[in-house]
């Protein structure tokens, strides 16, 4: 019988840990320590209160009666000179904005590793970033999702890896290009011997899982749908759909960027609905299982990256974007140090009435003209009219529009793009920001020099709409339900299509060795039914973003309510 019950966007999707349960708390940390002398190593990101941590972990062993001795592996890191010449590549030294991705472990920011004796006595506590090269009985990490760095660095509350304090506060710059790249690879290649993990959003009362746990939770989802824990960052031209009809952050000046899956940014909830969950790297479970969420096909071109994302852009009540590009593949290779450039595309969840798309350029542009106006403006904080140069379309709702790497491009105000996009790290370089200002009151950068230099002069004119704005091409079906293919270019690694489903149908599909990623863009749901484990089927709301591992195979989809229901689905081609 076809459920007819809508269902109802779930901010915080947290599924069962297997195995373990999830503990709350310091003492139930130390609880799990061996009763004899150890030497306990704690890893994790730079950006964690580590004072603070270990401060309460020290009490707790104290609690119990337990002699404990302290080590700070951060003491060991090299010299801040040293750190930044092996982390500095000699094209963007001077770049205030980017740099390219560090290469490298996290061992290499150390000259020397301390050699700590067994102790006779009680637990010897080595802690920081990289403790885990030091030679220990017990390996705990602790974690603090990227957004809590990301937030902190902003703020000037947060150092960079390494950086001693008297260096001043982090930038985004290395957080985002070196830290965040030696900090995931470091975990992943520490990840199988990870004895407690804590999830320290509430440093008082970190949520804690044992190792096996978390592995074989992680094992059984890479079998299974799930999703990833969303989250919305708050920008200047931001809109206020996710408040209205998600009801994220309502507080918040507004929901600009949703991150529905966008690896290595991303985590999965993991505990019970009623008690203290763990929040995990999606990138982890990538790293631990990529065969099986990839698809040995995938695994094989993009190794443990995970290379499709899906946010939101909300424009709604807000305003444009930037106009801007991403880098083509050989400057993304060559200059910032990643393998794949962001293609993207933009899908019209909501088109707002009169609202446009920016993209491609004008028949006829004078592209120098086009470039001293932009300079002018970043330089000398002078207006111009973009659309002399860029072409714009109307923001249909239900339309795609492809963006190849150097294409011009960005959302008009009133509108809700579901972003599918390639997933390199941040590398967006702006021809032109609307002279908007940050926070603080300065005029918000734009990467001009960048954007010139990867700018595609062939998407011009009548080219971009044949191109660019396709029309759907039907792919297969069924009695009451259809996929299309809405987008697909030769240079994208992947396409875009669309399943519609109408009432009381059910629709049929299979990974065939290649994950996918749904979006309910329209109607109220629809309930995802793995043919092999009829127990791990998942219900997806309106605007929910699922990953179906390639390990699940064949699957059905089943729409909820009285009215048709749109997916949007991504695969690598």
């Amino acid at each position: 019988m076809q459920d007819l019950t809508p269902t109802h966007y779930d901010a915080h999707p947290c599924y069962p840990p297997r195995g373990g349960t999830v503990g709350k708390g310091w003492d139930a940390a130390v609880a799990s320590l061996p009763d004899g002398p150890a030497v306990l190593a704690v890893d994790g990101p730079a950006v964690l209160e580590w004072a603070r941590a270990v401060a309460a972990l020290t009490r707790a062993l104290a609690g119990r009666g337990v002699y404990s001795e302290l080590f700070d592996v951060r003491d060991h890191f090299a010299g801040w000179e040293q750190v930044l010449s092996r982390t500095t590549s000699a094209a963007l030294a001077d770049d205030p904005h980017f740099e390219s991705l560090a290469q490298g472990t996290l061992a290499d920011l150390f000259d020397e590793l301390p050699g700590l004796r067994a102790p006779v006595d009680g637990i010897t506590v080595v802690y920081g970033p990289g403790a885990a090269l030091v030679e220990h009985d017990v390996l705990w990490y602790a974690d603090l999702p990227k957004r809590y760095a990301e937030a902190a660095v902003i703020g000037r509350r947060a150092a960079n890896l390494a950086q001693p304090e008297t260096e001043g506060p982090g930038t985004t710059k290395r957080l985002f290009y070196v830290d965040w790249p030696l900090l995931d690879r470091h975990r992943d290649a520490v990840a199988e011997r990870i004895d407690l993990w804590l999830d320290t959003q509430d440093p008082a009362e970190p949520a804690v899982l044992d190792g096996a746990t978390l592995r074989d939770t992680l094992a059984g989802l890479a079998g299974r749908p799930f999703r990833t824990r969303p989250t919305f960052n708050t920008t200047s031209w931001g809109g206020h759909w996710g408040q209205r009809e998600l009801g994220f952050n309502p507080a918040a000046t507004n929901t600009a960027l949703g991150y529905e899956l966008i690896a290595p940014e991303s985590g999965i909830l993991i505990g019970a609905e009623d008690g203290p969950c763990v929040e995990i790297p999606f990138q982890l479970a990538v790293a631990l299982h990529p065969r099986e969420i990839l698809g040995p096909p995938v695994h094989d071109v993009f190794g443990t990256s995970f290379p499709i994302r899906f946010d939101y852009l909300d424009t709604v009540d807000g305003g444009n974007l930037s106009v801007h590009c991403h880098p083509r593949s050989d400057y993304m290779r060559d200059v910032f140090g990643w393998p794949y450039t962001q293609h993207e595309t933009y899908y019209m969840m909501v088109g707002g009435k009169d609202s446009d798309v920016f993209l491609g350029l004008r028949d006829g542009v004078d592209v120098d003209a086009f470039q001293r106006a932009a300079h002018d403006a970043a330089h000398h904080g002078q207006p111009f009219d973009i659309t002399t140069h860029v072409q714009t379309f109307p923001a249909t709702a239900h339309q795609l529009f492809l963006i190849p790497a150097g294409t011009p491009h960005g959302s008009g105000a009133g509108n809700v793009v579901l972003e599918v996009s390639a997933t390199p790290y941040l590398y967006s370089l702006r021809f032109y920001d609307w002279l908007r200002r940050d926070a603080g009151g300065n005029q918000r950068p734009v990467h001009v020099d960048h954007a010139f230099r990867n700018l595609d002069t062939e998407r011009t004119g009548k080219a971009v709409e044949r191109d660019l704005v396709q029309e759907p091409a039907p792919l297969r079906g069924g009695s009451g339900w259809s996929e299309e293919t809405i987008g697909a270019l030769p240079e994208m690694f992947f396409e875009v299509r669309r399943v519609v489903l109408d009432p009381g149908s059910v629709g049929e599909d299979d990974t065939e060795g290649r994950f996918h990623v749904l979006n309910v863009v329209e109607g109220d749901g629809v309930r995802i039914q793995p043919a092999g484990s009829p127990r791990d089927a998942h219900t997806l709301a309106y605007a929910e973003t699922l990953v179906v591992p390639a390990s699940v195979g064949a699957y059905t989809l089943h729409p909820i309510g009285r009215n048709p229901v749109r997916i949007v689905k991504s695969l690598v081609r």
